[in-house]
């Protein structure tokens, strides 16, 4: 028995595969937290009543959930679309001159630091076996990890959308007007650090960065919001 033939595969985990409905996910949690968290601290630093910070944040986590599900499908079947027509048009172009896509995978191997003869060699091989799958992977880099779902990526990030736009509501426990406003600061944060952590978690990234990238995005995000309220109250809009 060769040494080869001793050696056997050993397990590995890769994020890869997660990439689709991650990033869905990771986009769905932020904009809830963010969009849902921003229009309630707007309303209330523009000085509303708790019923219409409520209703305002119901509305926006209503709509906001429908337009991430609907936006994400319609941006992933988009991305099938092209997957789609490139499987076809790489058919097309086997069937019409299998020599040339012979040669031309040759060519992507060899690029890759495979000598010429050992590159035509497993060309050769992939070509015998399944040639199409050979180019979409190795030519166009399609494969079944990153292949495009719609529904998947619709329900994820609708599904975290809500996730995420509920934690603004928990600063509804506070009484009076001020700490209300400071309590949807404070749980929308630890809530977007939660998420930027799940999501560098998830992705086998390191920690800090991510969550904070998160953090001070929607920091940002609900400063400007509180700003614009501020303003239409005192101009009395």
């Amino acid at each position: 028995m060769s040494f080869l033939d001793q050696l056997s595969p050993h397990p590995e985990g890769h994020s890869a595969g997660r990439a689709g409905w991650l990033r869905a996910a990771v986009l769905g949690s932020n904009d809830g937290l963010v969009s849902v968290a921003s229009l309630m601290v707007g309303l209330a630093a523009a000085g509303t009543s708790t019923s219409t910070v409520v209703t305002g944040g119901l509305a926006a986590l209503s709509a906001g959930a429908m337009a991430m599900a609907a936006g994400e499908y319609v941006s992933v079947s988009s991305q099938v679309d092209v997957e789609l027509a490139d499987r076809a048009k790489e058919s097309r172009e086997l069937a019409e001159d299998p020599e040339a896509e012979l040669a031309e995978l040759t060519a992507i191997y060899e690029s890759r630091g495979v000598p010429r003869p050992l590159a035509l060699q497993v060309a050769t091989a992939l070509h015998e076996a399944d040639p199409l799958q050979a180019h979409l992977r190795d030519e166009l880099g399609q494969s079944e990890q990153s292949a495009a779902r719609p529904v998947q990526a619709a329900l994820a990030s609708a599904t975290s959308f809500l996730t995420g736009g509920l934690v603004p509501f928990l600063g509804l426990l506070a009484t009076g007007a001020t700490a209300r406003l400071w309590l949807i600061v404070a749980v929308t944060l630890c809530g977007l650090a939660l998420a930027g952590l799940l999501a560098a978690r998830a992705a086998g990234t390191a920690l800090l960065r991510p969550t904070l990238r998160v953090v001070v995005g929607g920091a940002l995000a609900m400063a400007v919001t509180a700003a614009v309220g501020q303003l239409a109250h005192t101009a009395g809009v």
